[in-house]
C-alpha cells in the first residue's frame, strides 16, 4: 500500500504541474516544508509517510515543469515553413492517392540550428513513395492546428498537437522493423484473398492501414475493435489468453507456462513493430507475470502503478496517452477482477470431470479475461471514444474461439512465405476458414440494430466508476453481494455443459467433413461456361475485371485505392486464386493506376499490357520498380494488336497508335489503351480517359467499333463521348466508373444527355456493376438496386 501511495503521489505530482505552474523559490519552500514534516515526525508512521508522498508529489510537480521547458510543435503552428525530423510512430492510413503519416518531433530547426522539441504531427502526403513505423524523416511545410479538421478533437486527445499537408519529405534513416514487418504482410498477401489478409495482417503485425472501412465499422459497432487496435486492451487480452491457453497445455508448473506467456507476448510486441503502446502494456503485463512466477500475486498491483509511475515520470505526457491509460486499467483489470471471474467459472465445472473439463477451463479462463479487461476498460472507451457496444461481449466471446488458431496460422503462413510460399498458400486456405469465421461473426453482430449506442461520458463519470468498483473490491463479503446472479448464471452453464457432454462424439465428425466438404468442392469446383465482365466500383476511377471460360483473368485498370481493388478481387476471385494472367494500365494517372501497384504487389501477374506514354508521377515510378523487380512481362499497346483469351473470345487493341498523339489538351489521357472485347454477338468498347482529339482519331482509322456495352471515356467528362463516336459505337448498354459527389462533376449533363435512348449504370449508384453473357445473351447485375 505504501508502494503505491508514493507512485500515486508521483503521478498526481505530474499531473498538478500541468495546471499549475510553480516558481522554483515556490517550489524548494514546499519541498523542504515536506522533508521538514517527514523528519520531526518521522516516529509517527502516519507523519512520516505523508511528508514522503508530499515531497514526492512536489517532485513530480518539479519533473513536469522541468521535462517539458523543451519547446513543443504547438508553438510553431501557423508560423510559417518549419523543418522537422521525427520518426514514423505507427504505419500509414491510407485514404485513397492519400497517405496519413504519424511523425513524432525529435527536433526542429531555429535559425539554422537544430533544436530538441517534443509533440506529435498528423502529416498528409501521397500513397508513393512510402513510409513505415520506425522511418526517420526530416519533413519541410507549414504546420498547422488541429482546430482546423474537422476530427481535431480526438486528434488532441491522442497527443497531436499539429498537422502538415504534402510537405517535402527527406529521408534520414529506415527502420530495421520496417523491412522485416514489410516482408511478413507481404508473405500474408500472397496467401490470402481481401479481407481476410488485412484482418491477418493487423492480428498478427499490428497493421490496420489495409482493413476495409466497411469491416473496421462492424468491429466498432460489434465491441471488437480491441482484436485489431493494437492498445493496451488488446494486449492484455491476448496475453490473458496465452497465459491460460499456456497454463492447461502445460500445466502449472513454474516457470514453464509463465517462460513461454513471457516470451509470445514479447515476440508479438517485435512483430507488431515495438510500438509504444504494445510495449507498455507488454512490460506491464511482464510485472505481473513476475509476480507470478514469485508466488505473490497480490504484489503485481504495486508493481503496475510504480511502473506506470516510473513511465510517466520518463514522458509525462503519456499520462494523457489513452493507449497508455486503457493499457494501465486493462492489466489491473486482470490482476484485480480476472481472479474472481475465473473462480466463478471454475465453480460451474466443479461436478464435471474428463475431457470435457480440460476442454472447457481455457474457454472459461478466456472469457474471464475478455471480462475483466472489458469491464476495466469500458467508461474510458466511452469517454474518448464516444460510443458503447451491447454486443461486446457476446461478439468477443465467439470471435475469441477462432482467434488463436487465426493467429498461429497467419504466423506460419507470415514465416513460410520467406522461403516456401506454395506451402504458405496450402496454410492460407486453412486460415481463410478461421479468418472468415472471425469476420463473419464481427459483421453478424455488427449488424444488429442495437449494437452500437453513442454516448457521452464526462470525467467525473468515469472517476464514479472506478471508485464504484474499489469499493466493491474492497468489501469483505464481495462474493455475498453477487452470489444469486452468479448461481443463475452457473446453474445454466452448467446445464449447457452437461448437455454439450451428452452429446456422442461421433457427432463432432459432421461438422469436420462438411467443412472439409466445401473446402475441396471450392477448390475442384469448374467455372461456368460464360465470359464475366465487372466494373467494380473504386471510387472515382476505373477498374475493370474480365473472367473468361477458360479461367483466365484480366485487370484493366486499378482504380485511386488500393484498399478498395484489393476488397473486390478478394470478393471476385476464388479465395485459393492469387494470380492475374494479364494486367492492362490504359494510361498512368492515380485514379487507374494506384490500385494496380498495390495489385503488382500482392497478385501474381502473367504479363502487363500498356502504352508506355511516360507520365512522371511517383505511382508510376513504383509501377516500373515492381515490374522489373517481379520480372514481369512488359508489352507496350499498339492499335492493331489482338490478344486470344480462349473459347473465340478476343481483346482488339484500337489506341494508341505507333505514334503518340501530342500537344492536345491531355496527352496522358489521349493515349490511353482503348480495347474491345468480343465473344459471337457481344461485344464491350473500353475506352480509357480518351478525349475528342483520341475519338476523331480512331474514326480516322476506320476500326468497327459497334459494341453492345460501352464504357464511358473519362468518367463521363464533356471532353469525351462526342455525338459522332457515340453514333459509330451504337451501344445498348453504357457504364459510368464514377464516384460518387466526385469534386469534377462527372457525368456532365450534356453526356448524359446524349446517351439519351440507351441504358445507363453508374456505380456511383450502382455499386460494382457485373455483365455475364455466353456470346449470344447478355445479363447485368447490380451491387446496389
Amino acid at each position: 500500500m505504501r508502494l503505491i501511495s508514493l507512485s500515486l503521489a508521483w503521478v498526481a505530482g505530474i499531473y498538478i504541474g500541468s495546471l499549475v505552474s510553480l516558481s522554483l523559490y515556490a517550489f524548494l519552500s514546499a519541498f523542504i516544508l515536506s522533508l521538514i514534516v517527514a523528519l520531526l515526525w518521522h516516529k509517527r508512521p502516519a507523519f512520516l509517510w505523508g511528508g514522503l508522498c508530499l515531497i514526492v508529489l512536489f517532485s513530480g510537480i518539479g519533473c513536469y515543469q522541468w521535462r517539458l521547458s523543451e519547446p513543443t510543435l504547438q508553438s510553431f503552428n501557423d508560423q510559417g515553413v518549419v523543418a522537422i525530423r521525427g520518426e514514423v510512430d505507427r504505419d500509414p492510413e491510407f485514404e485513397g492517392t492519400t497517405s496519413r503519416l504519424r511523425l513524432s518531433a525529435q527536433e526542429i530547426k531555429i535559425d539554422s540550428r537544430w533544436e530538441k522539441v517534443s509533440g506529435k504531427v498528423l502529416i498528409y502526403t501521397t500513397v508513393f513513395p512510402s513510409y513505415g513505423q520506425g522511418d526517420l524523416l526530416q519533413v519541410t511545410g507549414e504546420l498547422h492546428s488541429l482546430s482546423q479538421i474537422e476530427d481535431g478533437a480526438y486528434l488532441t486527445k491522442q497527443g497531436f498537437s499539429s498537422t502538415m499537408s504534402y510537405p517535402q519529405i527527406e529521408f534520414v534513416q529506415r527502420g530495421w522493423l520496417f523491412n522485416l514487418r514489410n516482408r511478413l504482410a507481404d508473405s500474408l498477401d500472397s496467401a490470402l484473398p481481401e479481407p481476410q489478409s488485412s484482418l491477418a495482417q493487423a492480428l498478427l503485425l499490428g497493421i490496420r492501414s489495409h482493413i476495409p472501412d466497411s469491416l473496421r465499422d462492424d468491429f466498432r459497432c460489434s465491441g471488437t475493435t480491441h482484436l485489431i487496435a493494437i492498445s493496451g486492451l488488446n494486449v492484455a487480452i491476448l496475453a490473458g489468453i496465452v497465459l491460460s491457453s499456456t497454463a492447461w497445455f502445460f500445466g502449472r508448473q513454474r516457470p514453464t507456462y509463465i517462460l513461454i506467456a513471457f516470451g509470445i507476448i514479447w515476440v508479438y510486441a517485435l512483430l507488431t513493430g515495438m510500438q509504444p503502446p504494445v510495449i507498455r502494456a507488454a512490460m506491464m503485463f511482464s510485472l505481473f507475470l513476475a509476480a507470478l512466477w514469485l508466488g505473490r500475486p497480490r504484489s503485481a498491483l504495486p508493481s503496475l502503478v510504480l511502473a506506470a509511475a516510473i513511465m510517466v515520470g520518463i514522458s509525462p505526457l503519456v499520462l494523457w496517452d489513452v493507449s497508455f491509460q486503457l493499457s494501465f486499467v486493462a492489466v489491473a483489470g486482470l490482476i484485480l477482477l480476472f481472479p474472481a471471474f475465473q473462480r466463478w467459472g471454475r465453480k460451474a465445472m466443479a461436478g464435471e470431470k474428463g475431457a470435457l473439463t480440460s476442454v472447457a477451463n481455457p474457454i472459461i479462463d478466456s472469457f474471464a479475461v475478455t471480462l475483466a479487461a472489458t469491464i476495466a476498460t469500458l467508461p474510458l472507451l466511452a469517454y474518448y471514444f464516444g460510443y458503447l457496444s451491447l454486443v461486446a461481449l457476446p461478439a468477443t466471446f465467439f470471435a475469441l474461439l477462432a482467434l488463436p488458431g487465426a493467429i498461429i496460422l497467419a504466423l506460419l503462413i507470415a514465416l513460410l512465405g520467406l522461403f516456401a510460399p506454395a506451402l504458405s498458400s496450402v496454410i492460407g486456405w486453412v486460415d481463410w476458414l478461421f479468418l472468415s469465421y472471425i469476420i463473419k461473426v464481427v459483421e453478424g453482430f455488427g449488424a444488429l440494430p442495437f449494437a452500437k449506442y453513442e454516448v457521452t461520458m464526462s470525467g467525473p463519470a468515469v472517476w464514479a466508476y472506478y471508485g464504484i468498483i474499489v469499493v466493491i473490491l474492497a468489501r469483505k463479503r464481495w462474493g455475498m453481494v453477487m452470489s444469486k446472479p452468479i448461481a443463475w448464471v452457473q446453474e445454466r452453464l452448467g446445464r449447457l455443459l452437461q448437455f454439450t457432454y451428452r452429446v456422442p462424439k461421433r457427432w463432432a465428425l459432421i461438422p469436420l467433413l462438411i467443412a472439409a466438404a466445401l473446402v475441396w468442392l471450392a477448390v475442384i469446383a469448374t467455372p461456368d461456361r460464360q465470359l464475366e465482365v465487372s466494373f467494380l466500383d473504386v471510387g472515382h476511377g476505373d477498374a475493370i475485371l474480365i473472367q473468361t471460360p477458360s479461367q483466365q483473368q484480366i485487370l484493366i485498370d486499378g482504380g485511386p485505392d488500393p484498399e478498395a481493388i484489393s476488397l473486390w478481387l478478394g470478393k471476385k476471385l476464388p479465395f485459393w486464386d492469387k494470380s492475374l494472367d494479364l494486367v492492362v494500365l490504359t494510361h498512368a494517372e492515380d485514379d487507374h493506376l494506384v490500385g494496380l501497384v498495390e495489385v503488382l504487389g500482392r497478385y501474381e501477374v502473367g504479363q502487363v499490357l500498356e502504352p508506355g506514354f511516360r507520365h512522371d508521377i511517383p505511382a508510376y515510378e513504383e509501377w516500373l520498380r515492381l515490374i522489373d523487380e517481379k520480372d514481369i512481362k512488359r508489352n507496350l499497346a499498339k492499335a492493331g494488336q489482338q490478344i486470344e483469351l480462349g473459347d473465340g473470345i478476343r481483346v482488339e487493341v484500337l489506341h494508341p497508335q505507333e505514334e503518340f498523339l501530342k500537344g492536345t489538351d491531355s496527352d496522358t489521357n489521349n493515349n490511353s489503351v482503348v480495347l474491345r472485347l468480343v465473344w459471337e454477338e457481344v461485344s464491350f468498347l473500353l475506352t480509357g480517359d480518351i478525349y475528342e482529339e483520341a475519338e476523331r482519331e480512331i474514326l480516322y482509322r476506320g476500326y468497327k467499333l459497334s459494341s453492345t456495352v460501352l464504357k464511358v471515356a473519362h468518367h463521363g467528362s464533356a471532353t469525351s463521348t462526342s455525338g459522332q463516336f457515340l453514333a459509330a459505337v451504337d451501344p445498348q448498354v453504357a457504364v459510368i466508373s464514377v464516384g460518387e459527389d466526385n469534386l469534377f462533376g462527372h457525368p456532365s449533363d450534356e453526356v448524359l444527355a446524349r446517351l439519351s435512348g440507351v441504358a445507363v449504370y453508374r456505380t456511383d449508384g450502382k455499386g460494382t456493376i457485373t455483365f455475364t453473357t455466353d456470346g449470344q445473351r447478355l445479363w447485368v447485375e447490380v451491387e446496389r438496386e
